[in-house]
């Protein structure tokens, strides 16, 4: 089904690895429309309860394939932006179901871009995270101008995006930006641990807690209250309400179906 993208599905969770690892996985065209079907596709699937999105090879993602991109030198850049990378990152944002980002190497550019708009990073610790734009002349894009400062804050999300710093996986986790790292050998492993919950989590009361916290980014404290009652008689109506509050009557752990 797919060129330059592999996808497997398996007791609820969804992979998504970036095939091209020949160039570290540098974006082409077909690969950004082939990513952004995946995305599509995982949000239908009712199964899919969690995803991992990751890279073949040595890299997770080393931005925009320069070589494919000095084909066509006259292209207009904001309408590969629109057409390209601004779907990806709005859909990893809006799925109503948690991502992972399984950081097995270098994200850089659009790729630190796709890493920062997942829900969870777990890094391998030699793993590298560069906003890489400034050694063209470019700036950021992809949504690392906005999801930067809100990790960072302004000082160190300016220093990263002006000076190309590179910051391993280890350092991702200090910074606040990765949630776990550890070496390469047991980055399986510990995506496993999350992949593991979130496959028999309550998904819609977690891709609603999700919505939430995207939009207390740009909300008031009034907004988010009227906003967490709305989202409550939501959460209060699915299956998994039911299961979980009879699961606590009856002193046994809940079977949660993502309904």
């Amino acid at each position: 089904m797919y060129e330059f993208i592999k996808y497997t599905k398996e007791a609820g969770v969804a992979t998504i690895a970036l095939n091209r690892p020949e160039v570290y996985n540098a974006l082409n065209d077909e690969i950004t429309y082939e990513l952004q079907a995946a995305l599509k596709a995982v949000k239908k699937d009712a199964e899919v309860r969690v995803v991992v999105l990751t890279g073949e090879g040595k890299a997770f993602c080393s931005g925009q394939d320069l070589k494919a991109a000095a084909a066509t030198p006259n292209r207009s850049f904001s309408d590969s932006i629109h057409k390209r990378y601004n779907p990806i990152i709005k859909a990893l944002r809006n799925l109503p179901k948690p991502v992972i980002c399984r950081l097995n190497g270098v994200a850089a550019g659009a790729g630190c871009s796709f890493a920062l708009a997942c829900d969870l990073i777990v890094a391998a610790e030699e793993a590298k995270l560069i906003e890489v734009f400034v050694n063209i002349g470019l700036v950021l894009d992809s949504g690392s101008s906005y999801f930067l400062p809100r990790l960072l804050g302004s000082s160190k999300a300016f220093e990263l995006a002006t000076m190309g710093t590179r910051i391993s996986g280890q350092q991702a986790v200090e910074l606040g930006i990765a949630t776990r790292a550890v070496p390469l050998a047991e980055l399986d492993e510990a995506v496993k641990a999350y992949t593991d919950y979130y496959a028999q989590a309550p998904t819609k009361a977690i891709g609603l807690m999700k919505k939430m916290l995207n939009k207390s980014q740009g909300a008031s404290l009034e907004e988010m209250l009227d906003y967490e009652a709305y989202c409550q008689d939501i959460a209060g109506s699915t299956y998994d309400y039911k299961e979980g509050t009879t699961a606590f009557l009856e002193k046994r752990k809940p079977a949660f179906k993502g309904e």
